[in-house]
């Protein structure tokens, strides 16, 4: 992050994305690592958001709540109903907002 921001910074402008989970609101049993995890990332979005919104660099902290499909899990995902999200349509979304009007 640190790295993306400085160089954003010379450019003038920029967005970090995260993706994020409603366990960084409510943990789930057995789940206490991920959800410290979820709830550090959103606290760093927002103070990063305050930080680095004056230089023209937005972050976006996205709530995705289910398994996101990867070429490398395929033979275990693969359960009939294409119960995994799709990478390559979230990447769609995350082009879009990047590309939208700051003032959106």
């Amino acid at each position: 992050t640190q790295q993306a921001a400085k160089r954003m910074r010379k450019q003038g402008d920029g967005s970090i994305l995260f993706n994020g989970a409603s366990a960084w609101v409510k943990g789930f049993a057995n789940s206490s690592v991920f959800a410290m995890g979820k709830f550090g990332l959103r606290g760093l979005a927002q103070a990063l958001a305050r930080e680095l919104h004056p230089q023209n660099i937005y972050i976006w902290h996205f709530l995705i709540n289910g398994g996101i499909r990867a070429e490398h899990r395929i033979e275990r995902q693969d359960d009939g109903n294409d119960s995994r999200l799709d990478p390559d349509a979230i990447a769609e979304c995350y082009l879009r907002f990047h590309r939208q009007h700051r003032s959106a």
